[in-house]
């Protein structure tokens, strides 16, 4: 495809290319925006009951020199060494995650609220040699760390960095009132130890930190993202300091009337996201935005105070936070007065969801669209250009293509699989060459996403090819929930499918043929519980006699989606 027809959607002096990026490495960019914007505030975390703390740039600069230092010089890692960070947002993200790309090491996001043994496995994939985890899940570390040990735990909170009032009063409220923070036996050093430690050898041997990513290439590994893909395989997306940078840039560069060092950021997604990570937290990082963490929208009346005490400007999230919004009469009441515009991803952003927003805050919400092996953006709808049923259009730099299942390119119009080429597809899947080999074609990636592209370039998605099931913008791989289902000794088989769900988009139905007539589906449910995160559990279950097989007895889920789509 010589010409780019989608780029005349860009806004007036937009790139349509970007050759080079402004940084070599994510350890560059840091630095270079800390000097710019100093002490203005980078982020707020802000929690429920309004209590808060703040970092500035040159805070954040300061604090994650300290951690480089402390994880190269006294935990004694090496580059390219990975370091897995899991925990909420909050104060400690930033400081922890910018530390690890700056030491030149390779960070690994994990979801804080993995199971012990959903930890395990992706341990046992990354093999870190430090672990950065939140006080609240500690207690799961020794299970998950079993048989693949971790040298380094890093143990932060919730309250990390605010003013010593409000740190101690959640700190007791946890300790005390909830007990959401359980004795922790596994031997650890706290953050602001490990910062202090970091100092002390900083200052005693001028140890000059840039010195650890200045040796980092563009094409190293930054980031260790993990995703399931269709087979619900455990597989790590190697994204480089390029791929990162270069996406970050082609994001921000279609995003229109944004004023650096002006905007106030709400960040409801989590960071271990891909999605935030790129946009939420280098995008707006880039921009010198004040960027308001809030460590966990749920229930939504969790937001209420972060917009009543900042004056947000952007915000971020996914069709089910947009739509749980504007059914909350605080908000509805009071929507936010300053918001210029919001950006969805994750999932399909619904069109009465969108027009619902309008009415309530006065501005748009802009879909882009992606994934884990992409960095994750491809395409952006253009501020104010937006096309219902539509994605947008694909970023600077960025060519998509329809493919057949051959691989040969299809003509405008024509749907089929959607492959995308450009500097943010990644370098590959961690040991896993085969599955590599899986998903690209020539320099294409191959989406497992089917659509159509219109003629002047906006492009559309028919179905997915893939059997996840996507909650709440959360992926959900169907082999991984049947896997824990069949492990229950009442469950002989077992098939799990997403069905539409109006709050969250899609919700898991699993359909089981039981040993034993006496469990009832709660008993089922309630297994489930104790081995997912409670996203991926099953929201209904069916029993059944049997399941429909293929002929060499392979469980066909497409038949129990066309039945259950029937008798909706």
């Amino acid at each position: 495809m010589g010409d780019k027809p989608w780029t005349a959607f860009y806004r007036p002096g937009a790139r349509t290319e970007i050759e080079t990026p402004a940084y070599r490495t994510l350890g560059d960019l840091i630095g270079s925006v800390a000097e710019t914007f100093g002490k203005s505030p980078a982020f707020t975390c802000c929690l429920p009951n309004g209590m808060n703390g703040t970092l500035s740039f040159a805070q954040v600069d300061e604090m994650s020199d300290a951690f480089a230092v402390y994880l190269r010089e006294v935990a004694g890692l090496n580059a390219g060494d990975r370091v897995a960070v899991q925990m909420p947002n909050c104060l400690g993200f930033p400081v922890a995650a910018f530390g690890v790309l700056k030491a030149g090491c390779v960070l690994v996001n994990v979801n804080p609220l993995y199971t012990a043994e959903e930890m395990a496995k992706q341990f046992e994939d990354a093999r870190p040699h430090a672990l950065v985890i939140i006080d609240l899940f500690a207690d799961k570390v020794r299970a998950a760390t079993r048989g693949h040990a971790i040298p380094n735990i890093i143990v932060t909170r919730v309250a990390e960095f605010f003013p010593a009032a409000p740190r101690g009063i959640v700190g007791l409220v946890q300790k005390y009132w909830d007990r959401s923070v359980k004795p922790i036996e596994i031997a650890h050093i706290r953050l602001p130890a490990a910062l202090a430690a970091g100092r002390s050898h900083r200052d005693r041997d001028t140890i000059e930190v840039e010195k650890y990513h200045q040796a980092v290439q563009p094409d190293d590994v930054a980031v260790l993202q993990y995703t399931g893909g269709t087979t619900g395989v455990s597989k790590g997306a190697m994204l480089t300091h390029r791929n990162l940078v270069v996406n970050m840039e082609q994001t921000m560069e279609l995003v229109e009337g944004l004023e650096k060092g002006r905007e106030v950021a709400l960040t409801a997604l989590p960071l271990y996201h891909i999605f935030a990570f790129t946009v939420n937290l280098l995008g707006f990082y880039w921009l010198g935005a004040r960027n308001i963490l809030i460590p966990n929208p749920r229930p939504l009346s969790s937001l209420k105070r972060a917009f009543e005490n900042y004056r947000i400007t952007w915000m971020s999230g996914v069709n089910t936070l947009f739509n749980g919004l504007t059914n909350e009469i605080w908000f509805t009441d009071s929507p936010p007065r300053h918001l210029k515009f919001s950006s969805a991803g994750g999932m399909a952003l619904q069109s009465s969801v969108a027009k619902r927003w309008r009415e309530i805050t006065g501005s748009e919400v802009v879909q882009g669209y992606g994934l884990t092996e992409t960095s994750p953006v491809l395409t952006f709808e253009p501020v104010g250009k937006g096309r219902e049923g539509t994605i947008g259009v694909p970023v600077p730099s960025t060519e998509i293509v329809i493919m057949d299942d051959a691989g040969n390119l299809l003509p405008i119009g024509e749907t089929g699989e959607i492959a995308a080429k450009g500097p943010q597809i990644m370098k590959g899947y961690l040991d896993k060459p085969e599955e590599t080999a899986k998903v690209m074609k020539g320099d294409y990636f191959l989406t497992g996403d089917i659509g159509l592209m219109d003629p002047d370039g906006y492009i559309r998605i028919v179905d997915r090819k893939k059997d996840m099931v996507v909650v709440s913008g959360f992926n959900v791989y169907p082999n991984e929930v049947e896997d824990v289902l069949a492990a229950h000794p009442a469950v002989a088989e077992a098939a799990v499918i997403g069905v539409p769900d109006e709050a969250s988009g899609e919700a898991v139905k699993a359909f089981v043929v039981l040993k034993d007539q006496s469990v009832t589906p709660e008993a089922i449910r309630a297994y489930a519980k104790d081995h997912l995160t409670p996203y991926k559990v099953p929201k209904r279950i069916e029993i059944r006699d049997e399941l429909p097989k293929s002929n060499v007895g392979k469980i066909l889920r497409k038949d129990l989606r066309a039945a259950e789509m029937k008798g909706a």
